[in-house]
């Protein structure tokens, strides 16, 4: 993900009664390989968060990030485009929204979106919200009559479509936070390092301490059927390629199949005494 705001929100007394999350800093496995389709790609991966059972309860076991609207999930704010392509592909997908579907419909891109800033200075549009401390504007109520929750979301399934068609790359993204960047070895040569780790607090910026609560530290989030590798497979490919994400999955099923060493402390405390090492992995799904 290229680009993050801090989250602009007071500390509520509430959040001292979060839900149990885990330390920020515990030892974890990190894999690194050359994408198969490019000498020039290198992926970093954590395996302890890829291979944790992380999975988004949205509409279910989710608090949301703002003390008292659980209902919000993690949709309290507007989402920041990335780029030309991100706006682009929302522009295109909020077209196929109607009042029906969509509870605050509104026409014309500018009429959904703001320009807001990054970090108090640089400025960025965002998703509009609906009121001045938010929720997004995508985001229908649980009760309404058309289906609650984000409606470009629900738009994309109902295309038969995956919802990382329709929705902004940040929403998509979440919990996988992607760093890129051009280094220099050694021996002089360059590579492009795609790195891949947990979106926790820390990312939000200063303000993410400050979060009611968020998902990928609680083990009430870490109760996915898959490994995350495997259920996240399609934003992954999106994220990194379909070549080096089967090198990725090779690796990781062989990782499962020896046996984890750094599990991820939410997963093991949401799985309480059960033992994961050696466990076998579904097979990853086919692109």
């Amino acid at each position: 993900m290229s680009r993050r705001t801090p989250i602009r929100i007071t500390l509520d007394p509430a959040a001292a009664e979060r839900p149990a999350e885990v330390d920020l800093d515990f030892p974890r496995e990190w894999i690194e390989f050359l994408d198969p389709d490019d000498e020039k790609h290198l992926v970093r991966a954590d395996l302890t968060w890829l291979l944790s059972r992380w999975t988004c309860v949205f509409g279910s076991a989710c608090h949301g990030i703002v003390a008292g609207r659980a209902q919000d999930g993690c949709c309290s704010h507007g989402a920041f485009f990335t780029d030309a392509d991100d706006e682009n592909r929302v522009k295109a997908a909020a077209q196929r929204l109607t009042p029906e579907n969509w509870q605050h419909y509104r026409r014309g891109f500018k009429n959904y979106t703001e320009v807001d800033t990054i970090d108090g200075a640089k400025p960025a549009r965002r998703t509009a919200i609906q009121s001045t401390d938010g929720p997004c504007v995508f985001l229908n109520d649980a009760d309404f009559a058309g289906g609650g929750g984000c409606a470009l979301h629900a738009q994309a399934l109902r295309d038969g479509k995956h919802p990382l068609e329709y929705k902004p790359d940040v929403c998509w993204q979440l919990p996988v936070r992607r760093e890129q960047d051009w280094i220099k070895r050694p021996d002089g040569s360059k590579v492009l390092q795609s790195t891949l780790a947990e979106f926790d607090r820390r990312g939000w910026g200063p303000g993410g301490h400050d979060l009611d609560w968020w998902c990928t530290s609680s083990p009430e989030a870490h109760v996915g059927s898959d490994p995350m590798y495997i259920s996240y497979a399609p934003e992954l490919i999106a994220l990194i390629g379909q070549p080096a994400y089967g090198k990725l999955a090779e690796l990781c099923d062989a990782r499962l199949k020896a046996g984890v060493v750094a599990v991820h402390p939410a997963t093991a405390a949401a799985e309480g005494p059960k033992k994961r090492g050696g466990r076998e992995p579904a097979a990853p799904p086919k692109s």
